[in-house]
């Protein structure tokens, strides 16, 4: 599968067509966006076309992108989603009318992808009437329901959900009751009605780096009767068709769910995929709770080995009790379960508790330098270009340390020179389970300030320190990583 958003990417695609903003979707918000056509557009031709980063990796359900409503009580609706398999899934359920999914499996929640979904009844050929792309290629290794052969629509099918003028969703199924929410972040979300377009459309290769696929501008395709275009450049109407259509109403979103979390510019987030039981991610891998009375760690989808880095982590609620802790991990004890899987005193490299002390690999290093409660914002610098770090509590550095200071580290801890490494929380049940809140420069907490960093990247509550920059894939292209 062709790559999306490498580590350099912003060299790969320096001058390329740019996408702002994209909106994120908190399944236990139960969050969508939907609206009702004045009337019917074409049933048997449509392309809808996003480009997502999955949220919850293992759903106890399946997450719907796309949907269309027979009837105001319609329960097995037309729709276009994420099976628990973690196979994309397009159905014309309400006749039994086609199931067509993909064999492969969409289980990545670090990387961006793009989605598109060509249908057309009218062709004569069953397999060009639906017509699955991932990342600009064509799917060919489809299944039914679970295996088999898929079933595609007969010919000159009527679609009776998609192309109607009922209900159609976009984040969940279109039932009265809506569900299957979507969790993760959605960009450039395009519905076609009348046409099935190629991947193309949307998205080309990069002629420098041909196996990366990138969104091309939108804005002249004709999207048909009932067509949208959802850029979600509006924090305060994120339902918006950019296309000038009638807009989708928003249930349960809020403009702090507007993101610069991109194709275009990937964030790294919490990374759900380290296997450590008793751990909750949510608001887009951004929050986490722990439920387990053991000590449980969740790192950065990104790790880096050079270069200046900043996030902030903010102590929500549950901090009453000591034991949780922020830092940085080594990826090679981050992802070692007989290292002590989430143990900070053995597998974190640097640790800032809640109780006042900072913590090495070995144990204590240093007590009485501050405890931290619910509503303080933890700030980590980590310079490894000098082999330092640095930890600040509501813009105030430990040790009155300097991140500036260079090679002399002024109230610095020192750290191994070579490695790679993860921003980290790590949090226990014991005392009541804590909600850590994570900002690498996409936070889903509205700041008072929204400051950006030296490449006018990310949006933090303090300034990041002159030379550090927010952990993006465009930063790592400039850096180096």
């Amino acid at each position: 599968m062709p790559l999306i958003l490498p580590g350099n990417v912003a060299s790969a695609l320096g001058g390329a067509y740019e996408v702002a903003n994209s909106c994120r979707f908190n399944d236990g918000d139960s969050a969508y966006m939907h609206k009702t056509p004045g009337s019917a557009g074409n049933r048997r031709k449509f392309t809808f076309s996003c480009w997502i980063k999955k949220g919850d990796i293992a759903p106890s359900d399946d997450t719907c992108l796309f949907s269309g409503n027979n009837s105001d009580d319609e329960t097995r609706p037309d729709d276009i989603r994420i099976r628990t398999t973690g196979k994309l899934y397009v159905s014309f359920r309400n006749t039994n009318d086609g199931i067509v999914s993909t064999q492969r499996v969409l289980r990545d929640p670090s990387a961006w992808m793009n989605i598109v979904v060509a249908v057309d009844t009218e062709q004569g050929t069953a397999a060009n009437r639906v017509k699955i792309y991932i990342n600009g290629v064509q799917e060919s290794n489809l299944e039914g329901d679970g295996s088999g052969s898929p079933t595609y629509p007969s010919e000159d099918h009527d679609c009776t959900g998609f192309g109607r003028d009922t209900k159609i969703t976009v984040g969940a199924r279109a039932r009265n009751t809506p569900d299957k929410f979507f969790d993760g972040y959605m960009a450039e979300v395009c519905y076609i009605d009348g046409s099935q377009l190629a991947a193309t459309s949307f998205g080309e290769f990069d002629e420098d780096s041909p196996t990366i696929w990138k969104p091309k501008d939108v804005s002249g395709l004709t999207f048909g009767t009932n067509g949208f275009y959802l850029d979600f450049e509006a924090s305060d109407n994120l339902g918006n068709d950019a296309n000038g259509g009638t807009d989708l109403t928003e249930v349960n979103l809020a403009a702090t769910d507007q993101s610069t979390d991109t194709c275009t510019n990937n964030f790294a987030t919490l990374n759900p995929l380290l296997l450590n039981s008793g751990l909750t991610f949510s608001e887009g891998n951004l929050n986490l709770v722990s439920s387990n009375a053991n000590y449980r760690h969740a790192i950065s989808t990104i790790a880096v080995q050079n270069g200046k880095w900043y996030a902030e982590f903010k102590a929500v609620s549950g901090f009453s009790s000591v034991d949780k802790s922020v830092g940085i991990y080594r990826t090679d004890n981050a992802y070692n379960p007989t290292n002590g899987l989430g143990n900070y005193t053995t597998g974190t490299t640097w640790s800032y508790g809640a109780h006042g002390d900072v913590r090495t690999n070995n144990g204590v290093s240093q007590t009485g330098v501050g405890t931290f409660t619910d509503g303080d914002i933890i700030a980590v610098a980590m310079d490894l270009d000098n082999n330092k770090l640095y930890f600040a509590k509501n813009n105030t550095w430990i040790n009155s340390g300097d991140p500036e200071s260079g090679a002399t580290g002024t109230g610095s801890y020192a750290i191994t020179s070579g490695d790679f490494y993860h921003f980290a929380v790590t949090s226990i049940s014991s005392g009541g389970a804590a909600l850590w809140s994570s900002n690498f420069g996409s936070p889903n907490y509205a700041n008072s300030s929204d400051a950006a960093d030296a490449n006018g990247y990310g949006a933090f509550e303090y300034a990041p320190p002159s030379g550090y920059l927010s952990l993006c894939t465009k930063n790592l292209g400039s850096d180096g990583g």
